[in-house]
């Protein structure tokens, strides 16, 4: 037998390998980092185009901010003017009535009887007066019962004095300020 020695070819063999390795190992480490920056300038091309849309997010919230706000403020401003306009109605309602208490005050008021003050807090009335007798002041509480702008009428005082030989009664009853329309208003409601 023929002896062939294989060691330099062999060797060559392993050279060549190492070579195609080498190039391979650098094409792939190339081609990795080619697919690197690739994907670093996509994931940055996303967080950029991320910026973008929050920012524009931010900006339509503030905007929405603004546009919240003066609703609020001219809800408030709305707010205020319905009060006033409430305000002002009650009173130009209520303008007339205080004409038709007095005007009611006098209507009720039988002969012999004379007030001495009327004072109102809130809806009550509290009349003073006197009178040339019980029966008038008794007469003074019907009357105000009966009249439609008044209810509830207490005595609370009524005290018998003499002046120059004339019996006197001084009296002083609180009387509640009702209004026609309003009872008809409270009946519908119910």
């Amino acid at each position: 037998m023929s002896r062939i020695n294989l060691l330099p070819w062999r060797e060559q063999r392993r050279k060549e390998q190492r070579k195609e390795f080498t190039v391979i190992a650098v094409l792939v480490a190339v081609g990795c980092l080619v697919g690197i920056f690739l994907a670093h300038i996509q994931v940055n091309g996303l967080i950029q185009q991320q910026q973008q849309r929050n920012n524009f997010l931010q900006n339509e919230i503030r905007i929405l901010d603004r546009q919240i706000a003066e609703i609020q403020e001219l809800e408030a401003t709305r707010r205020a003017l319905v009060d006033r306009m409430t305000i002002i109605q009650e009173l130009q309602t209520s303008r007339p009535v205080v004409v038709r208490l007095f005007d009611e005050l006098v209507t009720t008021l039988p002969g012999g009887t004379y007030l001495t003050s009327v004072t109102q807090r809130g809806a009550n009335l509290e009349i003073a007066g006197m009178a040339e007798s019980n029966a008038r002041v008794s007469a003074y509480m019907r009357n105000l019962e009966d009249s439609p702008w008044f209810s509830e009428p207490v005595l609370l005082v009524i005290e018998t004095r003499e002046d120059r030989g004339v019996r006197l009664s001084d009296f002083r009853l609180t009387v509640r300020q009702t209004s026609p329309g309003a009872e008809n208003t409270e009946e519908a409601s119910r």
